[in-house]
């Protein structure tokens, strides 16, 4: 390491040990919900309530307005009242302060910020506003976190693929989960999402990242009510298959492989101005 012409540090030093990535491949719908169902609440407790706890202090900064355009504040002032309201202003707000230069800390999901913020701050939102029990968010979180991190494994780390499509995604299902609806049902939630915003671009991180993840958060809600209304579109409607994870699967290369021109292209007309 070199500062200033000045060498900091020369060694030939190695680590022998070899970090071991998690096997992402044993994830699926069904083994998710039921470890979601079933994990002992003391084991997930600690990071889950950190989650809670730092991504929603940055949502509350993030409403002030002082970063990016205030989306998070111009969407409250400006939307009626409700609960979609809330959860979209204060997840866009938390984004809008991650990336408008914000020092406050974040728990994120599969290296990203802004995932780690629209897979938890809705569901945190829709249990207080809902008056429901800790242990029923911390289990939601622990199914919307997982689900983000399924999906995003086939996508991989970058990609033009906007992550808050993912994100986003997970927590309509994770807001279906704490509602009480089946597998069956959280299923549907997924199809209905993934059928209506599989093609938001990602052109960088930056405050605009907040407008996709509040946009995308409406498309989940809607997916949300239409699947407790026993409503889902049709398997092979556009790109959905016949099972959920196939859906996800297909989404994921779509991302990976079919957008490679596509993140060529993107970052052919960043590089224009300069």
């Amino acid at each position: 390491m070199v500062k200033n012409q000045e060498v900091l540090l020369d060694s030939d030093h190695k680590s022998e040990e070899t970090p071991v990535a998690a096997d992402r491949t044993l994830l699926n719908l069904e083994d998710i919900k039921t470890f979601a169902d079933t994990v002992e609440i003391d084991d997930v407790k600690e990071i889950i309530e950190n989650q809670i706890r730092s991504n929603m202090a940055i949502a509350h900064e993030g409403m002030t307005g002082k970063y990016g355009l205030g989306i998070g504040r111009i969407i409250r002032e400006t939307y009626s009242n409700d609960m979609l309201t809330k959860m979209r202003s204060l997840t866009a707000a938390a984004s809008e302060a991650r990336m408008g230069g914000c020092d406050m800390p974040v728990v994120i999901n599969s290296g990203s910020g802004n995932q780690g913020i629209a897979c938890s701050v809705p569901l945190i939102v829709y249990a207080r506003e809902m008056e429901l029990p800790d242990y029923v968010l911390y289990r939601a979180l622990v199914f919307s976190n997982l689900l983000t991190v399924y999906q995003k494994q086939y996508i991989g780390k970058l990609s033009a693929f906007c992550g808050a499509v993912s994100a986003s995604c997970a927590a309509g299902a994770g807001i279906t989960y704490m509602g009480g609806g089946e597998l069956s049902v959280i299923k549907k939630t997924i199809e209905n999402t993934l059928a209506n915003i599989p093609g938001i671009i990602c052109d960088g991180a930056k405050i605009s990242c907040a407008a996709k993840i509040a946009a995308s958060l409406d498309a989940a809600f809607l997916a949300h009510h239409l699947a407790m209304n026993g409503q889902s579109y049709a398997p092979y409607t556009g790109i959905l298959k016949e099972e959920a994870g196939e859906t996800i699967s297909c989404v994921g290369q779509i991302g990976k492989e079919g957008m490679k021109e596509t993140d060529k292209e993107i970052l052919r007309i960043m590089l224009e101005r300069v």
